[in-house]
């Protein structure tokens, strides 16, 4: 059986963040190649989409450099799929950011901003409990609740067939994670929430192993 650790295309689209996302993801024992090369893409274990900014010009670049059609190929291939905060969003088909913006349309649903409320504070910044459910593999190594950070003003609205598999509440429930098959994507961000972060971290890494 080989030692050697898979490596994971951490795509860099212009989003930020990735330094972070990388260290936290090779100190899960992966290894990780930052990205914007649609032909590493194709060539890794697993793809990780991150990101911290807008939905539109993440989209946009996304296009431009090619990567949607590597990601989405990615995907169609079986190949574990980790997306965080944007990297969820942009699974859906689109989100109203600054105007409407296509996504790469693998799941059903769209990214709305958080309503205004009294009292409510948008954008969503700090440190909230996830609510777990589901058989996902990655599931299988954490615990049923935790708490992560999440810096985000819009989240995603899953139609029928995209399930979140973990919810978290602000001014009502909403979908803090998704996972289907060979995709798990969450809104927070694993890299800035400690321990509980690591965990999830930790649980993608096995599951890519053992893929």
């Amino acid at each position: 059986m080989s030692t050697t650790a898979p490596r994971v295309a951490l795509v860099d689209y212009g989003a930020g963040n990735l330094r972070s996302v990388a260290k936290a993801l090779e100190r899960s024992g992966l290894a990780v190649d930052v990205t914007a090369d649609a032909a590493a893409v194709a060539r890794a274990d697993a793809v990780a989409l991150p990101g911290a900014g807008a939905f539109g010009a993440a989209a946009d670049n996304l296009r431009a450099k090619g990567l949607d059609r590597a990601v989405l190929a990615a995907l169609e291939a079986g190949r574990p799929y980790l997306g965080l905060c944007l990297g969820l969003q942009l699974l859906f088909e689109d989100s109203d950011e600054h105007g409407t913006t296509r996504g790469l349309g693998w799941l059903p649903g769209r990214v709305r901003r958080f309503p205004e409320q009294p009292r409510l504070r948008v954008p969503h910044i700090g440190w909230n409990e996830v609510r777990w459910r589901g058989d996902h593999p990655v599931l299988a190594g954490l615990p049923e609740r935790d708490v992560y950070y999440f810096v985000h003003a819009y989240r995603a609205l899953p139609d029928a067939g995209a399930d979140p598999a973990g919810s978290c509440d602000y001014g009502g429930a909403f979908a803090a994670a998704v996972a289907h098959e060979n995709l798990f994507a969450v809104q927070f961000h694993p890299e800035k929430s400690q321990a509980a972060g690591k965990r999830v971290l930790d649980a993608f890494a096995t599951w890519v192993r053992s893929c």
